[in-house]
C-alpha cells in the first residue's frame, strides 16, 4: 500500500524560508512521478501540482508562481521528496499536498496516492 506523509510544515514570516517532506512508503522510487499540490484558505484543491518530480522519465516542473523560488528534489535513500521553499510569500499560504502516480511525467494533473498534507502559513 502507498502511503505519503508530509512533514515541515508550520509558521514563517513573508522572505523567509521553509523545508517540506514528503516521505513515501510502499512503492518503488523509480516507477513514480511525485508533485505537490497546495489549497488556500478559501479555495479549493489546485488541480495541478505547482511542483513536480518524476524519476520514471525525469522530469521536473514548476509552476510560474514558484518558479526560481522553490526547489523539488528525492532522497531516494531515504523514499523521500522534499520541497525547499524560500522568499515565501504570504500568498504561499495554503495546505501542502504531496501526490504520486506511477509510470508518469511532470506535471501531475492527477494522483493515486495522497498526503494529508501539512500547514503552511506566511505572515506578512
Amino acid at each position: 500500500e502507498v502511503e505519503l506523509v508530509e512533514s515541515g510544515g508550520g509558521l514563517v514570516q513573508a522572505g523567509g524560508s521553509q523545508r517540506l517532506s514528503c516521505a513515501a512508503s510502499g512503492f518503488t522510487f523509480g516507477d513514480y512521478a511525485v508533485g505537490w499540490f497546495r489549497q488556500a484558505p478559501g479555495k479549493e484543491l489546485e488541480g495541478i501540482s505547482f511542483s513536480c518530480i518524476s524519476s520514471y522519465d525525469d522530469s521536473t516542473f514548476y509552476e510560474d508562481s514558484v518558479e526560481g523560488r522553490f526547489t523539488i528534489s528525492t532522497n531516494s535513500a531515504k523514499s523521500t521528496v522534499y520541497l525547499q521553499m524560500k522568499s515565501l510569500k504570504p500568498e504561499d499560504t495554503a495546505i501542502y499536498h504531496c501526490a504520486a502516480l506511477s509510470r508518469a511525467g511532470c506535471p501531475l494533473r492527477k494522483a493515486t496516492s495522497w498526503g494529508l498534507g501539512t500547514q503552511v502559513t506566511v505572515s506578512e
